[in-house]
């Protein structure tokens, strides 16, 4: 994936500035001006011929010229990144966009060259920011970003978020072999990017990759098979059998439960089994058992939303309003930005007959949501 968005990026001359600029205050001699237009003209004849190299050289020479040209910029850049010189690519990219920071091709390929340079938490911030920014039409190009962006979140341990780009992907018509094991590691929650897989958990990860893919395009039944190979071949890995409970977690509730449960065994810290199981006993109208499983989340992991979020869910179940609003607004401190436990508040809120305060959390449900339709489709 890497050298073909590269070589995309390099051939399409439409993703380049419009034209050089000079040096800003620096007069321009006429003999230096008539050297300059030749250097852009061979350097441009050279890239379109693709003889890299002399393009490469050439760039250059024009940059002594003119270390501001925006334009001899973004082609040497990229012509770096196709030969894998990530962190030269990245420093020339650095400057391309302190000169245009409106660029979204521009940020997007500076987080790809600093995702090469294993910068995640940068690449993170500046490809998030092109996708902020818009890539135009350029489909090929907004696809990259977003594995690129998945695998990062998932490297830096935000994998619901991870989760949610790629399933941009899937549903875009991506399910590649890339695709399939960013989207493994992120279902098994490993901090890794695939070139970090060790040999002998790649096909564990490919098989959980594949059965996400085949949930996200509406194939339950190939799906199933998957989750269920995963948690036949890999019974004591943890994460396995809460992915098989949350695939039967809106169907077959027993069997979703049994597998949870398994989950524990194998991971007696697991947050997320402990939240699914008091999901599916509030859906069973059993607030009571959902309690405890709740409150244990909160045990293990206090300083995360979700388990403030399902202990006030439980709360409000059991009509105990003014502990569920509690744990509501300390599940919406940590995470002000999810819309399921503003939703959460502004239902406790009118139940409490707490008018103002419904209505503010209406208000800012409703600006999440314009925000979220926001969002560049890929």
């Amino acid at each position: 994936m890497i050298a073909v968005v590269a070589a995309m990026v390099v051939m399409c001359p439409t993703l380049a500035p419009a034209q050089a600029k000079p040096a800003s205050g620096t007069p321009v001699s006429t003999a230096e001006a008539s050297n300059f237009d030749q250097l852009s003209r061979e350097a441009s004849r050279a890239r379109e011929e693709s003889r890299d190299d002399d393009a490469i050289r050439l760039y250059r020479k024009g940059m002594e010229v003119r270390p501001t040209w925006d334009e001899g910029l973004w082609y040497l850049s990229t012509l770096l990144y196709n030969k894998e010189q990530y962190p030269e690519s990245r420093d020339l990219l650095r400057q391309f966009v302190s000169y245009d920071p409106d660029a979204g091709p521009g940020w997007a390929l500076l987080g790809m060259s600093e995702f090469q340079t294993r910068e995640y938490s940068r690449a993170l911030e500046h490809l998030q920011r092109s996708r902020s920014l818009g890539l135009g039409q350029r489909k090929e190009m907004a696809q990259s970003v977003a594995y690129f962006t998945a695998v990062s979140l998932t490297r830096l341990e935000q994998y619901d978020d991870g989760m949610d780009v790629l399933f941009e992907l899937v549903n875009g018509g991506r399910c590649d072999t890339s695709v399939v094991e960013a989207a493994g590691l992120a279902s098994l929650r490993m901090p890794l990017v695939p070139e970090e897989i060790p040999h002998d958990r790649r096909e564990m990860i490919r098989t959980a990759g594949s059965a996400f893919c085949a949930v996200q395009m509406g194939q339950r039944d190939d799906a199933e098979k998957r989750f269920r190979a995963l948690a036949d071949a890999y019974p004591k890995e943890p994460g396995v059998h809460y992915l098989l409970g949350t695939f039967f977690a809106d169907s077959r509730t027993e069997e979703s439960i049994h597998e949870l449960n398994r989950e524990l065994e194998v991971s007696p810290f697991h947050v997320l089994a402990r939240l699914r199981l008091a999901d599916i006993y509030l859906k069973q109208g059993q607030p009571e058992q959902a309690r405890v499983p709740a409150e244990e989340a909160i045990k293990i992991a206090p300083k995360e939303a979700s388990p403030h979020m399902v202990y006030g869910e439980v709360l409000a179940a059991k009509r105990d309003l003014p502990a569920a609003i509690r744990e509501l607004e300390e599940a919406e401190k940590l995470a002000p930005q999810v819309v399921r436990i503003r939703l959460d508040l502004l239902r406790a809120y009118a139940a409490a007959g707490r008018k103002e305060d419904a209505d503010r959390e209406k208000e800012a449900i409703e600006k999440l949501r314009q925000r979220s339709t926001a969002k560049n489709p890929i």
